[in-house]
């Protein structure tokens, strides 16, 4: 017969011995976490603005490959409307030709000569020369009008083809390039999200101080503008402070660097190109000490532009999170040098 027993309960020192072991298990984890070595503030700023230079380098990257695809996409589009209406003329042209050849029919047949061009291509038979004496000056007219337009026309499909090739490769490069500046800001934000609530709170504090509002102005000396123009740029992108930095941003409402000076300028009546790589050639290159008000300054291996703004100031939009604001050029970065802009 089967015994019933009670399951032996555990014993008050074993219950007391595990309580104690798991209380002390808690105690140390809880330790090790307040062991845990908090990041250090400034290191990760430090890489984060590495980050979001070199994020500003892809951005000027993918922006001169958004501006190239701008400029085949309306040459493409030229050139097929040339294309279109070159066929027209040459439709017109073999019209001319067919109701001659109608008319000799008519008369007695077709000369051999438009016969032989009705049938093959004109550059077969302008190569002929033994057929050239039975044409007449009209007829020999207007073949070589077809023979040009016929070399013209395949010119410039060939031009099209390469053109279309090339707008193919540039949207490709876009792609990559969009992905690189998607890359960058995002281990910048993973980079931000290592550090404690209290940390980052403190550092959205030293940006908001950075960050000057839309009506607060700095002492910007009385130094005189480059130019009437320079002076109409400068006074543009001020109307512009306080509006949020957006990459790939050209305005109303958000900026990157380039976008804001290609901006300022065109208000100023000028028109310069949209990259800071190719920004740096629509003026003269100028040295700190030329400096004047409106000239455009550059930084970082050519990955920022903003515009100088006196007594040390540039006016510039900085970096995601930042807004347009007046910046003292010691604290932006490594100064390469200035544009002054015709």
């Amino acid at each position: 017969m089967a015994s019933h027993r009670r399951p032996k309960q555990p014993s008050r020192t074993r219950v007391t011995v595990l309580t104690a072991t798991a209380a002390a298990a808690v105690a140390l984890t809880s330790q090790a976490a307040d062991a845990a070595p908090k990041p250090d503030k400034s290191e990760v700023k430090a890489k984060v603005d590495k980050l979001y230079e070199e994020a500003g380098k892809a951005t000027d990257l993918y922006n001169g490959a958004k501006e190239k695809q701008k400029k085949l996409e309306k040459e493409i589009g030229e050139i097929q409307d040339k294309v279109a209406r070159g066929q027209e003329d040459l439709n017109d042209l073999r019209t001319g030709l067919g109701s001659l050849a109608s008319q000799q029919y008519r008369s007695g047949g077709i000369d051999p000569s438009v016969q032989l061009f009705l049938s093959a291509d004109p550059d077969d038979y302008l190569d002929k020369a033994s057929t050239l004496d039975s044409l007449s000056a009209q007829q020999l007219q207007s073949l070589k009008k077809v023979q040009e337009k016929q070399r013209t026309l395949a010119q410039e499909r060939a031009e099209a083809s390469e053109k279309l090739k090339d707008l193919a490769e540039t949207r490709t490069e876009l792609g990559k390039k969009k992905k690189e500046v998607q890359s960058k800001l995002g281990a910048a934000q993973k980079l931000l999200n290592t550090l404690t609530a209290e940390q980052r709170a403190k550092m959205a504090q030293d940006e908001q101080r950075a960050s000057r509002a839309a009506s607060s102005r700095v002492d910007l000396g009385n130094e005189v503008p480059a130019s009437q123009r320079g002076g109409a740029a400068l006074s543009a992108a001020a109307t512009q402070l306080g509006k949020p930095y957006v990459s790939g941003g050209t305005g109303p409402n958000s900026y990157d660097c380039s976008g804001l000076t290609q901006f300022a300028y065109g208000q100023a009546g000028v028109s310069i190109t949209r990259t800071t790589y190719t920004q740096q050639n629509d003026g003269t290159k100028i040295g700190m000490s030329q400096l004047k008000p409106g000239d455009l300054v550059f930084f970082n291996s050519l990955a920022h532009v903003g515009l100088y703004a006196g007594n040390g100031q540039v006016l510039h939009a900085p970096h995601p999170g930042a807004v347009v604001r007046y910046e003292s050029m010691s604290t932006i970065g490594s100064f390469q040098f200035g544009v002054r802009v015709a």
